[in-house]
């Protein structure tokens, strides 16, 4: 349990070999670079905004390419091929691939160009497919639709709302025009709402024939084309023939250059990692030869890196411990147990200046909770088995992954830990089993006690892990304040606590009503239990004339007192709060059972059995994967409130190393391995 000690790191060098020393500082990746914002008469600062956006377009455009790529020509990848680290390649291959950046950033610019063109043209066929659905009901017409007269005759074509045949269209056209037969009527084509029609009259009862069409609701077409429809349509089909064969065309050349798929890989990496660069360079100070940076790193890769340094640049490097106004940037260290919770620790908040890195701790009450949690042995074997699995067959899974997975693989363990000593493989299912199926009921036997048979006994034991779990808090807080050498306050702030939370415990345990409604095993004798009960006075005592003692007034100090006392209101919800250990464990034990329960009621012939079973892989699916989250929120919210609010500030900064942040390949130095 630590966090790593920092250096400040100073490096003067030639403006010349600036471009060597940062790429050289952004393979290795342990150098922290400040933004020098003074400014002296001599040294000035370089706008490079202009230089990103170009870089970060260019890598824009390359990671488009690749898209586009992987559209027409997918490349074959594993599951878990996308949160594996990027592929390590040497810096001979790395400059080796940069000679070739500009013959590919062309080809990246012509798939990009493709692509568009595709779009442009399934666009364009899209909106000639429409004025084909358009016109596709006028096919039967052998004039052009914006044909309106001749010297004798007048054309109407359009659209009546009704679903008629000729012969209804021409009665309802006769009773409006009963003396009239001076016109031709054509039905074109018709659908369930309308239908399309071409009438022909004589010029001088052209007004009469519309006022009779409006009648019927008569409507001009929506597209009007100067040709014959079905000419216009074969014209637009061969069109749409013509856009597909150059879709396909495209389409056939950008596949062409799925050879090309790595090199373009490289050129999103390249500008990326020159964009890292150009905004490190914004953050030094420069004159017209040399160059100032100023950082942090790891003080125990300080010695490693000045010998690098000076072995390969003519520089000047020194090192330096942070002073109090600096803020210092944060790296935990633990072991191989501890390390996987780092992320939740992260995700709450890093260790601030004075905190201790409570990860070590943390782990062991972090497992062991969520154990308690789900506390099904088979449930903790399933998670066991599939992290072991991709931890063991993805050896390169980027190192925020595999801690999560190394943490459920923990929590797995004890899942299964707790599942072995309350008896539940599946809940019960293998009585259910045994019992429905083979009329031989066998009972998977509980190592120590079966909460769902004795619940009280349980919640006195999540309340004594929460005491723990409490007083574990109080002594972290107690090491902090003896560390910076505050006796007093370790004194009058936590011991005064251990006084009366404990003793109220001890006396709690001497008093036998308590006793038997906790299913407790023993009972302390009286003597002990008013030892006890006096700590706790003097307890009390303490906080109420200590807690305010900063206040000179002798009545605002008595009342904060008081306040302070009544903080024990807070360590009693606290400590209930770990009820939800006994409620959660419960709950993945009852909803196990009900799916059991369910998977019998067809009996134990053959559909019974396949009922079973579909039932058993649906249920216990579902059942761990919500009593899965449960725990884990649950478990975090135990650590984040009860835990580290008896100790712990939090605020620090993480560690943001100048490093090439690439998702396709790495470009590493080896001075940091161990």
């Amino acid at each position: 349990m630590a966090v790593l000690a920092m250096k400040k790191v100073n490096i003067c060098a030639l403006k010349k070999d600036r471009k060597s020393i940062l790429e050289t500082l952004q393979r290795i990746g342990i150098v922290e670079v400040s933004n020098l914002d003074f400014e002296q008469k001599f040294f000035c600062k370089i706008d490079t905004m202009n230089m990103r956006s170009v870089f970060e377009k260019n890598s824009l455009i390359a990671k488009e390419a690749l898209e586009i790529i992987e559209k027409y020509a997918p490349e074959e990848a594993s599951f878990f091929s996308g949160v594996c680290v990027p592929k390590e390649i040497s810096k001979k291959e790395y400059y080796s691939f940069a000679n070739g950046i500009d013959k590919t950033m062309p080809v990246a610019n012509e798939i990009v160009n493709l692509y568009r063109s595709i779009n442009d043209k399934n666009t364009k066929i899209n909106q000639i497919n429409k004025q084909v659905e358009l016109l596709i009901d006028w096919e039967k017409l052998d004039v052009p639709m914006n044909f309106a007269s001749t010297k004798r005759t007048k054309a109407f074509i359009g659209t009546l709302p009704q679903n008629l045949d000729d012969l209804s269209l021409r009665e309802l056209l006769s009773e409006l025009l009963p003396d009239e037969d001076r016109y031709d009527l054509k039905i074109l084509n018709k659908n369930d709402n309308q239908i399309f029609v071409f009438v022909l009259c004589h010029i001088s009862v052209a007004e009469k024939i519309f006022e009779a069409l409006r009648t019927l609701g008569f409507a001009w077409p929506i597209y009007i084309t100067d040709e014959i429809p079905k000419i216009k349509i074969n014209s637009f089909l061969e069109q749409i023939n013509e856009l597909e064969e150059q879709v396909k065309f495209d389409i056939e050349k950008i596949k062409s250059f799925k050879v090309k798929r790595n090199a373009i890989k490289f050129i999103a990496d390249y500008y990326d990692i020159r964009s890292q660069k150009y905004e490190i360079i914004s953050k030094l100070l420069h004159t017209k030869n040399v160059f100032l940076l100023s950082g942090f790193v790891p003080e125990k890769y300080a010695k490693k890196l000045e010998l690098f340094l000076l072995s390969k640049f003519n520089i000047m490097i020194e090192f330096d411990d942070p002073g109090k106004e600096d803020e210092i940037p944060v790296v935990l260290q633990n072991n191989g147990f501890s390390s996987p919770v780092e992320g939740v620790l992260e995700s709450y908040s890093l260790p601030g200046k004075g905190d201790v890195d409570p990860t070590s701790v943390m782990a062991i009450f972090y497992y062991f909770l969520f154990g308690m949690m789900l506390s099904d042995a088979a449930y903790g074997l399933i998670i066991v088995a599939a992290c072991s699995f991709v931890l063991l067959k993805y050896k390169n899974l980027k190192w925020g992954l595999k801690k999560a997975l190394k943490m459920f693989l923990f929590c797995g363990i004890s899942t299964a830990f707790w599942g072995f000593l309350f008896g539940s493989f599946f809940g019960d299912a293998i009585e259910v089993i045994s019992t429905t199926f083979f009329n031989k009921p066998i009972i998977f036997p509980a190592l120590w006690f079966v909460p769902l048979n004795e619940p009280m006994r349980m919640l006195a034991f999540s309340f004594g892990v929460g005491l723990a779990h409490i007083f574990t808090g109080l002594f972290l807080q107690l090491y902090e304040l003896v560390r910076d050498k505050k006796f007093s306050y370790a004194f009058y702030d936590v011991v005064s606590w251990y006084f009366l939370i404990g003793g109220l415990v001890v006396y709690m345990l001497s008093v036998p009503m308590i006793t038997e409604m906790l299913v407790t095993n023993f009972i302390l004798p009286q003597f002990v239990g008013e030892i006890g009960l006096s700590f706790a006075g003097i307890g009390a005592l303490l906080i109420l004339f200590t807690a305010g003692r900063e206040s000179k007034n002798p009545f605002k100090r008595f009342l904060k007192g008081v306040y302070g006392l009544y903080g024990v209101t807070g360590y009693l919800s606290d400590v209930l709060s770990y009820s939800r250990l006994l409620a959660l464990g419960l709950a993945t034990g009852v909803i196990a059972q009900v799916f059991n329960k369910m998977g019998t009621m067809a009996g134990n012939g053959p559909f019974g059995l396949i009922l079973f079973l579909i039932v058993f892989l649906v249920g216990h699916t579902m059942n761990i994967a919500i009593n899965l989250l449960g725990a884990y929120v649950h478990t975090n919210r135990l650590q984040f409130v009860e835990f580290f609010g008896k100790f712990y500030e939090g605020g620090g900064r993480k560690f943001s190393p100048f490093f090439a942040n690439t998702k396709y390949y790495k470009i590493k130095e080896d001075i940091c391995d161990e």
